[in-house]
C-alpha cells in the first residue's frame, strides 16, 4: 500500500513536527505499507521534485507559482498545479499497476484537483485546522478573497472523501455544517502526544539559557505565530517581573511588533528554534507549561499539541482562549481562562505554582497524557476509514 499524504510545507520547515508529520510516520511504520509519499507546496527555488526525507518516506514538492507570504493560492487553484503532478501520477500509475493500493490522506486543504486525477483506494481528510480563518484573528480584503478560495478548496474535498477525521468537536461540527449528505463519515480524534517520549526523565539543557535568573519559569514551546497573545503575556510578564517567560520555537510572526516588544522585557528569553528531540528536554527547565491564544474565530478550533506533551512531562497548564481544550480543566492539572486579563492569567499561574512539584500531582498529569498517546488515536483513524479491515 502506498499513502500520499498533502501536507502544508515541506517535511523539515521550521523544525517542526505536526499531527501530519506523526501520521506519516505511522503510516510508515505499518507492515502493509510500503511508502509514504509527502506531497506539499514549495518555494520556485526547489529544484528536486522527489527527495527522501525518512525512512519510509518521499517528498514530492510541487512548486509554488504563488509562494509570497500574503498570496499562497496557488495551491488552492487547480490551473496553477495541475501539470505539476503529472510525474506523481505516473508513479501511481506503475504501482496500480504492479498491484499495489493507493491511499490519498488531506491534511489541509490545498491541490484539491489531486483527489480527482486518480482512482484512489480510499480519500481521507484529516482536519486539523479552521483553515480559512485568519491565523492573526484580523479581518480585511485579502483575508476575506483567501478565506473564499480555501473555502471552495476544501468544500471540494469534504464531498470527495471517504472519511474525515477532525481535531476538535469544534472543527467536526465545521464540517458537518458544510456537507450534504454522509456526516456519519466523519468523526472526532483529538490531538496526542509521543508518550513515553516527554514522560520519561531528561537532562535539562544547560541553565546557562536562563541567564542566571531564579524564580517561576512559564514555558512555551512550538511555533510563535500571530495567533498567541504577547500583550497578554507582557502585561503578566510586568507584573511579575521575578517570574521568567521562556519561548522556545521558530518565530513565524511576520514581524508582529508585538511579539518584538515582548522580546525587549529582561524577563523574557528567546532561544530560537529547537530540534524536535530536544523539546523533551526543554520540558525540565519549565514549571508551567503556558498556552496564552487571542480570542479569535481561529483558535476556537485549535487543540494544541502542546496540551498533553506538557502533561506527559509532568507539567500543570495554564491557557486561555480555547473552547475545544476547556473540557480538560482540573485544578492544579489545566487551568483555563476566556478572555485576555492578565490578572486572571497571573492568578491561574499563582494557583498551579502551588502544587507543579507535588508528585501526586506530576502522576495525576501522567496519567491523563498517557490515554493520548499518538499510537492509540492513529489506530482509532485507521478503523473509522476502513483501510485495516481490507489491508
Amino acid at each position: 500500500m502506498i499513502h500520499v499524504i498533502v501536507a502544508t510545507a515541506e517535511w523539515g520547515k521550521d523544525q517542526l513536527r505536526y499531527r501530519r508529520h506523526r501520521l506519516a510516520e505511522f503510516l510508515a511504520a505499518q507492515e502493509e505499507t510500503k511508502e509514504v509519499i509527502w506531497v506539499c507546496p514549495a518555494p520556485r527555488t526547489q529544484r528536486i521534485e522527489f527527495q527522501q526525507v525518512q525512512s519510509g518516506i518521499r517528498q514530492y514538492a510541487v512548486k509554488d507559482l504563488l509562494q509570497k507570504k500574503m498570496f499562497r493560492f496557488g495551491r488552492y487553484t487547480d490551473v496553477f498545479y495541475k501539470h505539476k503532478l503529472s510525474p506523481l501520477l505516473e508513479e501511481l500509475k506503475s504501482a496500480s499497476a504492479r498491484g499495489e493500493r493507493c491511499c490519498l490522506w488531506y491534511t489541509f486543504p490545498g491541490f484539491p484537483l489531486l483527489s480527482s486525477l486518480y482512482p484512489w483506494d480510499q480519500v481521507i481528510y484529516d482536519c486539523s485546522d479552521l483553515w480559512a480563518a485568519p491565523i492573526s484573528g484580523r479581518s480585511n480584503m485579502l483575508s476575506e478573497f483567501r478565506r473564499k478560495v480555501i473555502k471552495t478548496a476544501e468544500l471540494r474535498i469534504i464531498e470527495r472523501a471517504d472519511s474525515i477525521t477532525c481535531s476538535s468537536e469544534f472543527l467536526r461540527n465545521e464540517v458537518d455544517k458544510k456537507l450534504t449528505a454522509g456526516r456519519e463519515k466523519v468523526h472526532t480524534v483529538e490531538n496526542g502526544v509521543e508518550y513515553d517520549l516527554f514522560s520519561e526523565h531528561k537532562a535539562a539543557p544547560d541553565r546557562s539559557i536562563l541567564q542566571g535568573r531564579e524564580g517561576a519559569v512559564l514555558g512555551f514551546i512550538g511555533g510563535i505565530k500571530p495567533k498567541l497573545d504577547f500583550k497578554l503575556i507582557e502585561e503578566a510578564a510586568l507584573r511579575k517581573p521575578d517570574w521568567t517567560f521562556l519561548w522556545v520555537g521558530p518565530d513565524a510572526t511576520n514581524g508582529d511588533t508585538a511579539f518584538l516588544e515582548l522580546l525587549k522585557l529582561s524577563n523574557v528569553i528567546w532561544t530560537g528554534p529547537a530540534d524536535p528531540k530536544e523539546v523533551p528536554h526543554f520540558m525540565e527547565l519549565i514549571d508551567i507549561g503556558i498556552m496564552p491564544y487571542k480570542k479569535s474565530s481561529y483558535n476556537q478550533a485549535v487543540f494544541p499539541l502542546k496540551l498533553f506533551e506538557f502533561l506527559a512531562a509532568g507539567k500543570p497548564v495554564v491557557g486561555s482562549n480555547l473552547p475545544s481544550t476547556s473540557k480538560m480543566q482540573k485544578p492544579y492539572i489545566y487551568e483555563y481562562m476566556e478572555g485576555n486579563d492578565h490578572n486572571d492569567f497571573i492568578a491561574a499561574c499563582e494557583k498551579v505554582l502551588e502544587k507543579s512539584g507535588d508528585e501526586a500531582y506530576k502522576e495525576m498529569r501522567r496519567n491523563i497524557a498517557r490515554t493520548q498517546d499518538w499510537n492509540v488515536l492513529f489506530k482509532q483513524i485507521m478503523k473509522y476509514t476502513g483501510i485495516q479491515k481490507h489491508a
